[in-house]
């Protein structure tokens, strides 16, 4: 699993992202990251790439 050192609004501080495994079907790398300490989900990326997840997120 790929990490990052990103800040993380819910706990007030950076903390470490990692990407999960992507059950969406991104093939040249998932936007979605998540919080090692709080799980909260981060999506990173092009605006129009961050658009189509969110869409999708949604629609579930």
């Amino acid at each position: 699993m790929d990490d990052r050192l990103w800040h993380c609004p819910p706990c007030g501080e950076t903390t470490e992202h990692v990407q999960p495994p992507c059950t969406d079907g991104h093939t040249d790398g998932c936007p979605e990251w998540t919080c090692v300490r709080c799980g909260s989900a981060v999506v990173v990326g092009e605006s129009s790439r961050v658009a189509g997840v969110l869409r999708l997120r949604h629609a579930a």
